[in-house]
């Protein structure tokens, strides 16, 4: 990983303000990296942002929010692959944990992927606090990925 980061957010409809929120107060740290939001949750994070360096009286700038599907649509697929790729560092998802989601063989699978991949991934406020405060968040991070060599060969025909 290199010193900027390339951030995923995502969050289910009942917790899109609390990731607004949680935005709203890391603003400066997330405009030094790359977003990358499903749907309607990019439209969000781009509008919280552009208010807060609005607001802000300086010269910070705000670089494009890369906006996918909708979840439920493809974009927490779109995301898996990107992950899988190599193109996305860190996972923010803020879920809902009290609804059901008709996705959630998706969401099972994008956190899945971020965890075979071994993205750091943050599910709630704390965690994604703890995270985004790492001072490893500016610095290059050399990943240490699991070797799946041994899964990959097995015979299938035993």
């Amino acid at each position: 990983m290199k010193d900027v980061k390339t951030f995923a957010l995502v969050a289910h409809d009942n917790r899109k303000k609390d990731l607004a929120d949680w935005v709203g107060w890391n603003y400066r740290t997330l405009l030094n990296h790359n977003l990358v939001c499903t749907g309607t949750t990019g439209i969000m994070i781009e509008k919280v942002l552009s208010e807060k360096i609005e607001n802000d009286n300086s010269d910070l700038t705000l670089k494009s929010v890369l906006k996918l599907k909708s979840g439920p649509l493809g974009g927490d697929q779109q995301l898996g692959a990107m992950i899988s790729e190599g193109k996305i560092d860190m996972l923010i998802f803020f879920w809902d944990p009290m609804e059901p989601q008709p996705h959630d063989v998706d969401v099972k699978a994008l956190l899945r992927i971020s965890v075979l991949y071994n993205i750091p991934s943050a599910c709630n406020r704390s965690s994604a606090d703890f995270l985004i405060s790492s001072p490893l968040v500016h610095e290059t991070y050399k990943l240490k990925l699991k070797d799946y060599s041994d899964y990959l060969n097995r015979d299938l025909y035993k």
